[in-house]
């Protein structure tokens, strides 16, 4: 099921602190619109994409407070590289100045940092931010924060096949054996629960090569509000929309 949030010219509901109830465990976020955002103001991109850190900062620190399990956002995609240059490098750069600044907060709040996606066909620069931030993160026990970086979910998919056939090959699985969970066991979130929320901001309608596998029965929930203006309050706001759903996983309703 999707359903369409906040319009441009909506508010969110204020009274944002009180959430209580069904809380998705998994929520994923598309973070849309910041080139958009910039370009109607007349700015460079960049500027929209800086403005979309400090959203990328709130939102982590929302989600931690009312209690989300596990958070990942999707920040630059395996298609992304075929944008300008100057583009892509500062886009590069951007998790490094982030986990500079607020990897201390987050080794302080007990969040576990994970990368989703080929690191090794990232910059040297930022490789070397990541696996720090993940390296020193790696025995906190709080919530899941997964940055999709160089992520493709058709790649996913094709590496995870790769490795079942290279199992098999190798005489250690039977193909009969081959099931979802094993496909499941192979791709890159295979310790996470699957989301079961799934936000999209800036009004596109489509799900963009991401984590086509694990959205099966994903709860989806658009928003025309651009990646910059994403607040905390329309946050809530899709949290308490996803409350009001009930989940039949292909069951009929009771």
């Amino acid at each position: 099921m999707f359903k369409w949030g906040l319009r441009k010219t909506e508010k969110p509901h204020d009274a944002v602190e009180r959430l209580e109830g069904n809380l998705p465990r998994h929520v994923a976020i598309i973070m849309d619109g910041n080139g958009r955002w910039a370009e109607r103001r007349g700015l460079p991109r960049f500027v929209g994409h800086r403005a979309g850190m400090k959203t990328v900062r709130e939102i982590i620190r929302a989600a931690r407070e009312i209690g989300i399990e596990v958070l990942t956002l999707y920040a630059f995609s395996t298609e992304n590289w075929k944008r300008p240059r100057e583009e892509v490098d500062f886009l590069m750069r951007l998790p490094q100045e982030y986990l500079l600044t607020d990897l201390p907060e987050l080794i302080e709040n007990n969040v576990r940092v994970c990368v989703l996606g080929d690191v090794n066909g990232l910059p040297r620069h930022t490789l070397e931010a990541v696996e720090r931030a993940m390296r020193e993160t790696a025995h906190n026990t709080g919530m899941v924060v997964n940055f999709a970086l160089n992520y493709g979910s058709r790649a996913e998919i094709t590496h995870a096949v790769r490795r079942i056939a290279e199992e098999v090959k190798a005489g250690r699985l039977d193909p009969a054996d081959i099931d979802e969970n094993r496909v499941a066991a192979a791709l890159f979130t295979a310790d996470l629960p699957d989301p079961d929320l799934l936000i999209r901001t800036s009004g596109e309608l489509r799900i963009s090569n991401f984590l086509l596998w694990q959205i099966a029965y994903t709860e989806l929930w658009f928003t025309e509000v651009c990646w910059p203006d994403f607040t905390v309050a329309h946050f809530h706001e899709a949290l308490r929309d996803y409350q009001s759903r009930t989940r039949r996983y292909g069951a009929v309703k009771p």
